[in-house]
C-alpha cells in the first residue's frame, strides 16, 4: 500500500468521524465492582453533579446546558442544572473543556393519567 493512498484514507477516516470526536459527552466514571452507592462514582461528577466534556470551538453553551439538564431529569436530581466552574485542557485532546454543573429544583412528578372512554348516555 502506498503512503500516499494511506493517507487518503486516513485523512478521509478522519474527515467522516470529525463530528465524534467533538460531541459533548457526560465524564462520569464508576468503579466497577463497587458495593454501595457512595463508592460507585469517581471523580467529580454525580448523578446531582454532571460535568461535560465539550470543544468551546465547536459546541455551543446551549447544547452543554441542555445535556446537563437532560442528566438531571434523567436521574431525578433535580429540574434544571445550574452552572458551577469551568475548566480547560482536563478532557480530551479532541474535547479540551469541562463544565461542572448543580442540579437544582425539584423535579416534576408526572402524574398518570388513564384515559378511560366515557359512553354517550343513552336516551
Amino acid at each position: 500500500m502506498s503512503s500516499r493512498f494511506f493517507l487518503s484514507v486516513l485523512l478521509l477516516t478522519l474527515f467522516v468521524n470529525a463530528c465524534s470526536f467533538t460531541a459533548p459527552f457526560v465524564d462520569r466514571r464508576r468503579e466497577a465492582g463497587a458495593q454501595t452507592q457512595e463508592s460507585l462514582y469517581v471523580g467529580e461528577s454525580t448523578p446531582d453533579r454532571p460535568a461535560i466534556c465539550y470543544n468551546a470551538l465547536t459546541t455551543p453553551y446551549a447544547d452543554v446546558l441542555a445535556l446537563a439538564n437532560q442528566e438531571c431529569i434523567k436521574h431525578k436530581t433535580g429540574s434544571y442544572a445550574v452552572p458551577e466552574k469551568q475548566t480547560s485542557f482536563t478532557c480530551r485532546i479532541f474535547i479540551p473543556n469541562h463544565f461542572y454543573f448543580r442540579c437544582a429544583g425539584v423535579a416534576p412528578k408526572k402524574e398518570k393519567v388513564v384515559n378511560i372512554p366515557i359512553m354517550d348516555e343513552m336516551k
